[in-house]
């Protein structure tokens, strides 16, 4: 059984897809809105999303994106639209898989299996679940991080970032790879929401730019993570 997120905003749609995964032993949650998806999912980490892209407030791609900028649980999107440049481009975003409507529940259950069933194997042979550098220690299973000890109160995704560059320490880790890896999104252009969780990821490890201890900045590359001198 798995907790299902349902971002559907179409009420006939949404029930019969609810029943059907409900029927199928799930625990399914259902929204009809891209800001109550992202809502929930702030609030509640669920296994999987699927996600109609037809929303009335927002539509589905950007929502996908956004939802990628807060969380890496696997999103399956389900829509009518089929034309291939728009799966590629949602697959590239972010998505984890694609399905075009009508399906069955059968279908969609299979799909979900499958996806959950991928992303536990890649779990499974995932880089050591504790990784130090210096007196920092970034629990990557209890999802937490100490400093000398202390417990850092970190945001969900600054643990995130802090996490991908511990696991790779003294490696330089350029912009392009933290967008399309920690916020799973294709690098356009200059991203400033990485300078912002910078900016406070390096505050709560009572640092700064000017005086870095265990973020460092390689101007025009990237940036990596070091035990202080």
């Amino acid at each position: 059984m798995a907790t299902v997120l349902l971002v559907e905003d179409d009420h006939v749609v949404r029930g019969a897809m609810l029943r059907s995964l409900a029927d199928r032993g799930h625990a399914v949650h259902a929204v009809g809105t891209a800001l109550d998806a992202l809502r929930r999912v702030a609030a509640e980490t669920p296994d999987l999303v699927v996600l109609d892209l037809g929303l009335p407030d927002l539509d589905g791609s950007d929502a996908l994106r956004m939802l990628r900028g807060i969380t890496d649980v696997p999103i399956i999107i389900a829509t009518a639209r089929d034309d291939e440049q728009t799966v590629v481009r949602l697959l590239r975003a972010g998505a984890d898989d694609y399905m075009v409507k009508p399906f069955t529940g059968a279908h969609l259950d299979a799909r979900i299996a499958t996806v959950l069933r991928r992303v536990g194997r890649a779990s499974r042979t995932a880089q050591p679940a504790v990784h130090e550098v210096g007196e920092l220690r970034v629990d990557i299973g209890e999802r937490s991080a100490t400093l000398a000890e202390q417990p850092l109160a970190l945001t969900r995704k600054e643990f995130d970032l802090l996490a991908y560059l511990a696991a790779r320490p003294g490696r330089v880790v350029s912009r392009r790879e933290l967008l399309e890896e920690v916020w799973r999104q294709p690098s356009v252009g200059e991203d400033q929401t990485i300078d912002v969780h910078l900016y406070w990821l390096r505050r709560k490890l009572g640092e700064s730019a000017a005086k870095p201890r265990y973020l460092r900045t390689v101007r025009g590359v990237g940036f990596r993570l070091v035990a202080p001198d």
